[in-house]
């Protein structure tokens, strides 16, 4: 494949720049509505915008974009939504944290790659709403391209209604597009999301895929707007749901050990994480997803 994908490399990443800017106004939206509980007289949380820059080796320019983050909101504690694109060459040790697949066609002979995505993690400030993650991604090299992305979520005091819904709202958007996608990509997400010197996984799950590659450009584009859709659905009625619950310094205290689980994963196992840090992304971009607080017993 030479580099013919011109038009959808634009379509893909405007298309998660647009949801980047949906999920920011919700977001927003949300702190302003009135809270009760100890962070009711907090004035209402706004996103501290700024952009970023990716420079390759050679110190030229090689791509960047926006690092949206919300601290100390009333409901809130810290959000972070980035979406940026990305280009340049792939050193050995960034493929290896890029792609789950064990080779990626063609990339010995010519390194070169593109990518554009979305990703969001919200660390929340009473314990019972759940924390959550969310990203959706296009990959593309001379001789391949793929999807990526998913949602989770990771609460650290689970309610049975909570899990089910979210679980539901992803269903209903990976139907239209294959019967068996959410079964799969569900059971991946369970996967992927474990921590194993824990023996447990993260959170209570979601959807997570890597490599999605029908042969179906449009339809595969497609269906990662479908993903990026159902975030809002899944997450917001939740968050609504929670907001109010009243908490216990225990409860707060459960929610900050849970935290350091988040925390480990996103170090030491996030493939994410890894990429971003190995070609060379804004750090704080990169590990934006970091809670701002967490506690180890």
């Amino acid at each position: 494949m030479n580099d013919t994908m011109p038009n959808e490399k634009d379509r893909a990443a405007a298309w998660f720049r647009s949801l980047r800017d949906s999920i920011v106004a919700a977001f927003e939206g949300v702190e302003d509505r009135q809270t009760t509980g100890p962070t009711a007289a907090l004035p209402a949380g706004r996103f501290d915008v700024s952009e970023t820059h990716r420079t390759s080796e050679d110190g030229s320019d090689a791509g960047g974009g926006l690092m949206s983050v919300m601290r100390g909101g009333r409901v809130f504690e810290k959000v972070g939504v980035n979406v940026s694109t990305v280009f340049g060459t792939l050193g050995d040790r960034a493929q290896a944290a890029m792609a789950a697949r064990k080779g990626i066609p063609g990339m010995a002979d010519d390194p070169r790659f593109w990518a554009s995505g979305i990703s969001l993690v919200a660390h929340m400030q009473n314990p019972h709403v759940p924390a959550v993650h969310m990203n959706t991604r296009m990959f593309w090299t001379p001789h391949a391209w793929w999807f990526g992305g998913g949602s989770d979520l990771n609460p650290c005091i689970e309610y049975a209604a909570d899990t089910a819904d979210f679980h539901a709202a992803q269903k209903a958007r990976c139907a239209p597009h294959g019967a068996d996608l959410y079964d799969r990509y569900k059971a991946w997400a369970d996967e992927y999301f474990f921590i194993p010197h824990r023996k447990r996984a993260r959170g209570v799950g979601g959807i997570f895929y890597d490599d999605h590659n029908s042969g179906d450009w449009e339809a595969d584009f497609a269906f990662t707007q479908d993903v990026g859709r159902a975030f809002l659905e899944a997450y917001l009625p939740l968050v609504e749901r929670r907001r109010n619950t009243g908490w216990s310094d225990a409860d707060k205290d459960t929610q900050l050990i849970h935290r350091g689980l988040y925390a480990e994963y996103n170090l030491v196992y996030d493939r994410g994480t890894k990429f971003g840090l190995e070609t060379g992304h804004d750090a704080n971009a990169v590990l934006m997803s970091l809670p701002p607080m967490a506690k180890w017993v």
